[in-house]
């Protein structure tokens, strides 16, 4: 026989073994059929809950930012009625003018902001249509954000507290000096704390407060707690190193606070 005929016997060979071999698996396989469905069934479950487990996840994480709005019209709906309850304070003379003036408040979305520059900015989603005014203040439950400097029909743009040119009044503690904070223009959540007279005691934590001085933030906002670091300037007043609350990393949803008395305290100041 040749060597052709030996490859073809050989083939056959191996296709007899192999149909021989798919007989006897069939066999199995009917034979033991429960335990095959259970195998399967447990193959089928693991393999449905690891879908199941992934389109969880993503459901998940397209569903936050559905969360985080709705907290921040939360927060903004908390923020108001604080505002209005101070208001009505100050109205019942329990409070004082000087010190409570009527602030109207406003949601808003940060769609642009800048991080690496002395004169920094950011840009809001709101504009004049949907009630934003110039000198506005920019706040979170963390603290000052910026002052809103221009308005469009749709936008607001701001200057950034981390801006060179910006200061805040602000107070040290609830019975503390008045001063004026400022970035400290290298770090993403240092601030100084500046004039305040040297009769002033202070500590390491004590908090820092807006002031209600300012015609731009209600008084009594927590802005940042003290490092205990301190500089005597001109042997009359100190500069005091803060630690913000507000971390201008990851500024999302914040609430726009315009004094309703600005324009009528204007025309006295001018």
């Amino acid at each position: 026989m040749g060597r052709r005929g030996t490859s073809w016997l050989t083939a056959l060979v191996n296709v007899v073994i192999f149909i021989a071999l798919e007989m006897t698996a069939f066999q199995l396989v009917r034979h033991n059929a429960p335990l095959q469905r259970l195998w399967a069934a447990k193959a089928a479950h693991a393999v449905t809950g690891s879908i199941w487990n992934a389109t969880s996840s993503v459901r998940y994480y397209f569903s936050l930012r559905g969360a985080n709005d709705a907290l921040a019209q939360e927060n903004h709906a908390l923020y108001t009625e604080l505002m209005d309850a101070r208001e009505q304070l100050r109205r019942a003379g329990l409070d004082k003018p000087a010190e409570r003036p009527g602030f109207s408040t406003l949601p808003a979305e940060v769609v642009r902001m800048s991080h690496n520059g002395q004169h920094n900015f950011l840009i809001l989603n709101k504009g004049y249509e949907d009630g934003v005014q110039e000198k506005s203040g920019i706040i979170t439950r963390c603290g000052v954000v910026g002052i809103v400097d221009a308005v469009s029909a749709h936008h607001a743009f701001a200057f950034s507290f981390q801006n060179s040119d910006i200061s805040i009044s602000a107070r040290l503690g609830r019975e503390g000096g008045n001063g004026l904070l400022v970035w400290d223009g290298v770090s993403k959540q240092g601030a100084i704390l500046k004039e305040i007279p040297l009769q002033f005691k202070y500590e390491k934590g004590d908090t820092v407060y807006t002031s209600g001085h300012s015609l731009l933030f209600p008084p009594d906002i927590p802005l940042g707690t003290l490092t205990g670091k301190a500089h005597l300037v001109n042997g009359a007043t100190n500069e005091l190193d803060v630690d913000l609350f507000q971390n201008f990393a990851g500024i999302r949803y914040v609430t726009l606070v315009h004094n309703n008395s600005f324009d009528e305290i204007q025309e006295f100041e001018l």
